[in-house]
């Protein structure tokens, strides 16, 4: 029997694992992997681009985020600053009166904001009804 060592008075089990046909299995594994590697796709991301709309809003209402996190809305001349429950009347009132879809939101946060904090007004202006919510982006200096 292999694994039984015979010294002069009875068996004894060896205490030794052979390693020989585990590093056979990881050198056929290694092989199938690196031959197999280069033929995987990396997945891709499929990205929105920025484009223009098909028709401009006629009146814009901006949500400001400060770096503090203090909340201002510009509506045309009018600055104001508010609390985030406060936000979404405030646009809300703005919009009153105007055709659907021709006022437009456009949330502006500073670069330090947290982005939880932008996702928040985002949310709050959803839930309370307002159509048109989009992101104001500075474009890279070249």
């Amino acid at each position: 029997m292999p694994g039984v060592a015979h010294r002069g008075r009875g068996r004894r089990t060896m205490n030794e694992i052979n390693m020989v046909p585990f590093i056979d299995v990881m050198l056929v594994l290694l092989i199938i992997f690196m031959v197999t590697a280069p033929l995987i796709t990396p997945s891709m991301v499929d990205l929105p681009s920025v484009g223009k709309a098909p028709r401009q809003p006629d009146k814009v209402v901006q949500v400001v985020v400060a770096k503090d996190e203090h909340l201002e809305v510009k509506n045309g001349d009018k600055t104001q600053a508010l609390s985030l429950q406060d936000v979404a009347p405030m646009v809300l009132q703005a919009q009153s009166g105007q055709p659907a879809g021709s006022v437009a939101v456009v949330i502006s946060a500073d670069r330090s904001v947290k982005y939880e904090t932008v996702v928040k007004v985002m949310d709050t202006l959803q839930r309370a009804g307002v159509q048109r919510v989009g992101l104001s982006v500075q474009l890279a200096r070249q």
